[in-house]
């Protein structure tokens, strides 16, 4: 019973729902996790004990009464601490919220609730997610699992840094510039971008906002997939919902992939990278060769995107935060910044933005019309100290921007196409690297497919605390 911490979450949902574990023994496996690791790394920042032990005894009961189980039945979630949770703590890191309790659920809350997830806590975020550094004023930094001296990334530090402890199976969280992908990445787990639209955001300030997404992450390719199938699907209170979610048969998930043209580059972004981790990403990428694949190398140029993102970003920080402009002087600095590179852009700097993006997606549509998906590095740099807010340099040369090291993955948010994180193997150091897969639009199931496949080559597994 002490391991089934390292349990998928699909495999804990079916032993559940066959009786074969009880719910509230995978939870008592995690609470006791929780308190052996948490405080090393501090990935939950509210922990629910007493709602998750009850929906666990409920679930169990439920069983026992010969009720019908969710998919989800009985399996431990971590949820970001800017999702809405009814009952429980949301503080949105920050100070202006420290007691906030909310009365109703997140839509996303509500689904995994109703797929018998057990929601066993909230876990850390920078301030209103405004970052990839997960610190925030109320509770500190969030620390990698792999090395307790560096950081775990952001925005959804918490939850990667969560799931690789073994703290629970699945996290949710949100992606704007790359916050389900950079923590997977130096996390060593797996996070995806959904394609805007197929998992609708409720209660959202802008609702027809399509840079910033709710997504889910996991230690493997498969749960991520089991996930995006609970987290999809239509809901007529979003604008932009799809008219369905996605269902895939996971019993031989990503075993039987048809062979597909890949492309591979190095530095989508033109920001520089690391040649280790170019490396090891290369080489994961030529790997799928093994499996039928065609995989050729590519430049790919979508550095345009860089400033537009920083443009687009900021006034996308003013609709999201309109109702705070007069509290500008009580938020922390990072998220304050943000806000008002907002207010002092012009019309002209949005068009000269969204002028730029048009650019940027026909050069990646262009090329998803000869290939079925474009892999490249998740991150330019390795994890990077604790005490820092961002590395110093990307191979030796120092940024233009302080945010130039996440722009392999905020280039590709501007293109409203699925990307996921998925381990690429470990440097020689010893810490995960991720290799980013890049899809047409809806197409999560096969890029999950693909990413199987990579980590069935280059699997890194939980993190040893």
């Amino acid at each position: 019973m002490d391991e089934l911490f390292k349990q998928p979450a699909h495999q804990l949902a079916a032993q559940i729902r066959a009786g074969e574990v009880s719910a509230v023994d995978v939870l008592e496996a995690h609470l006791a996790r929780i308190r052996q690791v948490n405080s090393k790394i501090n990935a939950i920042v509210t922990l629910s004990e007493d709602e998750a032990r009850q929906a666990a005894e409920a679930i169990d009961q439920r069983r026992l009464d010969g009720d019908e189980l969710g998919p989800l039945a009985g399996v431990p979630v971590g949820i970001k601490d800017i999702t809405e949770t009814a009952g429980i703590r949301t503080t949105y890191g920050c100070p202006l919220y420290t007691n906030n309790v909310p009365d109703e659920d997140a839509l996303i809350v509500a689904r995994l609730k109703a797929a018998g997830a057990v929601i066993i806590g909230k876990t850390n975020t920078p301030e209103f997610a405004a970052g990839a550094h997960t610190f925030n004023e109320i509770f500190g930094v969030t620390r990698n699992p792999w090395d307790t001296d560096l950081s775990a990334s952001g925005s959804t530090g918490g939850g990667a840094a969560g799931l690789a402890a073994g703290l629970f199976a699945i996290a949710e969280g949100s992606d704007l510039g790359g916050s389900l992908r950079t923590p997977a990445a130096f996390c060593g787990i797996a996070g995806i971008r959904p394609t805007p639209g197929l998992v609708p955001k409720m209660p959202v300030e802008s609702p027809f906002e399509l840079l910033d997404v709710t997504g889910p992450m996991a230690r493997t390719a498969k749960d991520l997939a089991f996930a995006v199938q609970i987290f999809s699907g239509r809901h007529d209170g979003y604008p932009l919902t799809v008219r369905t979610g996605h269902k895939s048969d996971l019993a031989d998930f990503g075993e039987h992939v048809p062979a597909q043209r890949l492309a591979y580059v190095n530095d989508v972004s033109g920001v520089g990278i690391e040649p280790e981790i170019a490396e090891i990403c290369e080489a994961a990428a030529g790997r799928l060769a093994d499996h039928g694949h065609k995989v050729e190398v590519l430049e790919l140029d979508l550095s345009m995107g860089r400033e537009a993102f920083t443009t687009l970003r900021g006034q996308w920080m003013v609709n999201r935060h309109l109702d705070k402009l007069d509290k500008l002087d009580k938020l922390g600095g990072n998220l304050r910044g943000n806000i008002e590179k907002g207010l002092t852009q012009t019309p002209l700097d949005l068009a000269e933005a969204e002028k730029a993006r048009k650019i940027v997606w026909q050069r990646m549509n262009d090329t998803l019309a000869d290939f079925d998906a474009v892999l490249t590095p998740t991150t330019p740099v390795l994890p990077f100290p604790v005490e820092q807010s961002f590395p110093a340099t990307i191979n030796g040369q120092k940024m233009a921007s302080y945010i130039d090291w996440i722009a392999p993955t905020f280039v590709i948010s501007l293109l409203g196409l699925p990307a996921a994180s998925i381990p690429a193997g470990l440097s020689q150091s010893g810490l995960p690297v991720g290799l980013q897969l890049i899809g047409r639009r809806f197409d999560e199931m096969n890029l999950l497919a693909l990413a199987h496949q990579v980590e069935m080559e280059n699997g890194v597994g939980l993190a040893e605390l």
